[in-house]
């Protein structure tokens, strides 16, 4: 077949990749006995691992789904590419030239199409970040300078400028043999009047990587008052990057997330890079959309899914960062981690907190956190008026559904001998029956599935 990878190639690349370090950048991986590892299978949800890896054999195998094959397969499967593609990125990995049937290198018009888009993201990025230091560029080193980073942080996770012209970049990457279809697929360009112009003008830029290290998108900040786009701008959804299942610095976070069984979710690219400069070296972040179903898939193979780990969700102490902390509760009970909230003193964020205060706060902050399940339950009860017993009636109406959603019957009744000191009713025996009579009826099936505050069937605020 025309353009086919050379087989020698082939046996080159999967000598060179051990499989359990291809497998080790999507999930913990722990020793399973024989020589072999075991994790959480990344093709289908599951709470106890039921995947092994043999490196010795260079095989996969989920006792769960089934699915098992070499490092091409897991490859192929996990990233949705074709068999080249697969091969090519892993060559790409282990600095191997791949050799084609007709003769040549590494040939453009070989490589598939998510090689192309990682390859002009990887071309862009370093476009970008040369252009930080340029001359246009001195307001994005002043807002940087402004929030306390340096040029070392902005090299360290990768910050660069987009200058103001209509196709600067366009016209860099052309130049690097790179075809207008190609950039406008990728993203990083648009169709103009008369072409493919820049996406991203007169920006500081985030280079968005998955969790394998490759830059799949972009994050860019609005600098200029004449700027009449939004304050952030992000890649589009692309063959590569779908918002709902990327997390900005997971590829830095992820080693320690496992070593630490910690995970800290705050809300943006500033936020990622205070927490690490400061020694919170787990922190991740969503890119323009609400943490969800991907996130959390992402963050329980790193997490091995066990009740030793965590979750800590950081956010403002205003209305807008209650009403985030409430949507995160809404997910507790997909993990088996532990979760947390940790909210910032003042209405700052982890950014302004290490600005105004300095490493040693920013730390604290994550220190200092609280059960997810006792803010989301102070949140419902202060709703109400429990100066009277209309009130304190309609507190404990809508807080114990959140008491009855709680799987860990130790837990579920602490937090609802709890919920009657909270709501002021002192039986606490009249409490824990209202719960147990909820907790039951959703086991049955009947009546809306506790545990969610503002869920249709049931009195409380919306999230």
């Amino acid at each position: 077949m025309a353009g086919r990878i050379r087989d020698e190639d082939v046996r080159r690349v999967r000598d060179a990749v051990p499989i359990d370090a291809v497998v080790s950048d999507y999930l913990q991986l722990r020793h399973a006995g024989g020589g072999n590892l075991k994790g959480l299978c990344p093709f289908h949800d599951e709470k106890s691992p039921s995947f092994h890896v043999s490196p010795s054999k260079g095989l996969y195998h989920c006792f769960g789904c089934q699915e098992g094959g070499d490092t091409f397969d897991f490859v192929q499967k996990v990233e949705h590419l074709s068999f080249s593609e697969a091969v090519e990125r892993l060559a790409a990995q282990a600095g191997i030239t791949l050799r084609y049937e007709e003769g040549g290198y590494g040939r453009a018009s070989q490589q598939g199409e998510r090689t192309r888009l990682v390859e002009a993201h990887k071309a862009a990025a370093a476009y970008y970040s040369e252009q930080l230091g340029g001359p246009e560029a001195e307001i994005a080193r002043r807002f940087l300078d402004e929030r306390g980073f340096d040029q070392a942080a902005a090299e360290h996770f990768g910050v660069g400028y987009a200058p103001a012209g209509w196709d600067h970049a366009v016209r860099f990457l052309r130049g690097r043999g790179f075809t207008d279809k190609e950039l406008i697929l990728s993203g990083i360009a648009q169709e103009g009047r008369r072409g493919p112009i820049d996406r991203f003008r007169g920006r500081l830029l985030w280079p968005i990587r998955d969790v394998t290290g490759e830059v799949v998108g972009f994050g860019a900040r609005r600098l200029r008052e004449d700027d009449t786009g939004p304050k952030y701008l992000n890649t589009p959804e692309t063959p590569i990057y779908r918002k709902g299942q990327v997390l900005y610095g997971i590829d830095l976070a992820k080693k320690d997330i496992a070593k630490a069984n910690q995970a800290v979710v705050v809300e943006g690219y500033t936020d990622v890079m205070a927490c690490h400069l400061a020694g919170v070296t787990t922190a991740i972040a969503t890119c323009g959309t609400a943490f969800g179903e991907g996130h959390i898939k992402i963050l329980r193979r790193l997490l091995m899914d066990n009740s030793r780990s965590e979750v800590i969700f950081t956010f403002d102490g205003d209305a807008a960062g209650r009403k985030a902390a409430l949507r995160a509760f809404e997910d507790d009970q997909k993990f088996a981690s532990k979760t947390w909230i940790a909210i910032t003193p003042g209405g700052m964020d982890p950014c302004d907190l290490r600005r105004s205060e300095g490493d040693e706060a920013v730390r604290g902050l994550v220190a200092g956190r609280s059960p997810l399940f006792e803010f989301a339950l102070r949140s419902v009860v202060d709703e109400h008026n429990l100066e009277t017993a209309e009130g304190r009636s309609a507190a404990l109406e809508a807080a114990a559904p959140v008491v009855a959603g709680i799987k860990d019957p130790a837990i579920q009744h602490e937090y609802a001998v709890r919920l009657a000191g909270l709501v002021g009713i002192a039986d606490e025996r009249f409490v824990l029956r209202r719960v147990g009579q909820l907790t039951r009826r959703a086991r049955e099936g009947g009546g809306a599935q506790p545990g969610r505050p503002g869920a249709p069937g049931r009195a409380g605020p919306a999230p």
